[in-house]
């Protein structure tokens, strides 16, 4: 009895498991070719060139997407400040016996705010008054003399020397006499510098001195400004300064408060600022409540005109992150995803995402976009 030789069993075997593994792997090439659609059929050449919108079909108000031309401004920064501010400074050397107001203090034109030590000159004034009595009597003595030679003169009593001596005398009594009323007046004057009072209506915006302390010439003492006249001074840059003129409105804006109104340009300084390059322009307008000295705003300086593209505020929705708009195409809606731009008079402005002539569905009037 023979036996088949072990060589020709493992080829066998060898060639079944090849045989077994071309199978596998043709059934899962056709199963691939089938879900990528190879054995199905095709979609017609004319209806792939241009497939329909499959979103819902256009329900609601629909408006266009425009193009507009408006004005483009340049901001410049600047600083409110009064357009009347006044310092108190003292005048002579004196100790400050009552200080009357504190900052942030409204007071009126010719209130006092500040009472310095007058004892010294009011001694000074007495002395004035004393001299001025002196040589008010002196100059009656020189008139009544003068008369007296007349007379004698008329009767050839005395020389015409004698006269002219009278004469000069009674001459030199009155300038004597106009001399110290002088004086009685600058005394006056120079007590009256010991009261200190409101050259103007305004607040109290800085006291730098109190009782007790000594004031010296030119020291200042208060500030304050009228507050129902106020300005905003704002750096404006060489090439924009140009563009403005004295008399013109510019729109401006205060920041702290939100207010944004209209102001005229009042006054433009015809130097400019060395470290900046830029020219100092003062605007002023209708002072709103609530405007103090210091703070911050801002003026709009008019350039040419600018194109934009809008779109209805009404048209637009948040979803997550992203801003969109639902798409009017042959009938039916897509949903599409915009960049938008500033807000412009119940517009929105368009930076990317839709095109002139663009149709969009707006939301109901009187609700908002969610």
């Amino acid at each position: 009895m023979s036996h088949a030789p072990p060589a020709a069993g493992a080829a066998g075997r060898r060639l079944f498991t090849l045989l077994l593994a071309g199978i596998a792997t043709a059934a899962v090439v056709g199963m691939l070719l089938g879900l990528s659609g190879l054995f199905h059929e095709k979609v017609p050449d004319a209806a792939a060139g241009h497939a329909a919108p499959t979103g819902p079909a256009v329900a609601g108000e629909i408006a266009a997407v425009r193009r507009i031309r408006r004005p483009r401004y340049e901001t410049a920064v600047g600083t409110v400040k009064p357009v009347h501010e006044v310092a108190v400074a003292a005048k002579i050397l004196a100790v400050i016996e009552e200080m009357r107001v504190s900052a942030g203090q409204p007071v009126r034109a010719g209130d006092v705010l500040v009472v310095l030590d007058d004892e010294a000159l009011v001694a000074r004034q007495r002395q004035a008054e004393s001299a001025a009595g002196a040589a008010q009597a002196a100059a009656d003595r020189a008139q009544l003399d003068l008369g007296r030679a007349q007379r004698l003169r008329e009767q050839n009593a005395v020389s015409q020397a004698q006269l002219d001596e009278a004469i000069a005398a009674a001459r030199a009594t009155q300038a004597d006499l106009l001399r110290a009323g002088q004086a009685v007046e600058e005394a006056r004057v120079m007590r009256s510098y010991a009261t200190l009072t409101a050259p103007i209506t305004g607040i109290v915006v800085d006291k730098r001195a109190d009782a007790g302390d000594t004031a010296t010439p030119g020291q200042v003492l208060l500030t304050l400004y009228d507050p129902t006249q106020m300005q905003m001074v704002a750096s404006v840059r060489e090439g924009l300064a140009a563009r403005l003129k004295v008399g013109e409105d510019v729109p401006a804006r205060l920041e702290n408060l939100g207010i944004e109104c209209h102001a005229t340009v009042r006054e433009i300084v015809p130097e400019s600022q060395a470290a900046t390059r830029s020219f100092q322009v003062k605007v002023t307008g209708p002072c709103p409540p609530g405007v103090t000295s210091g703070m911050f705003g801002r003026i709009s300086v008019p350039l040419e005109e600018e194109s934009l593209l809008v779109v209805p505020e009404r048209a637009l929705r948040r979803v997550g992150q992203l801003t969109i708009v639902d798409l009017v195409a042959d009938g039916r809606t897509e949903r599409r995803a915009i960049r938008p731009g500033r807000a412009i008079d119940g517009d929105r402005e368009v930076l990317a995402g839709l095109r002139e002539g663009d149709r969009v569905v707006l939301a109901p009037s009187g609700k908002t976009a969610p």
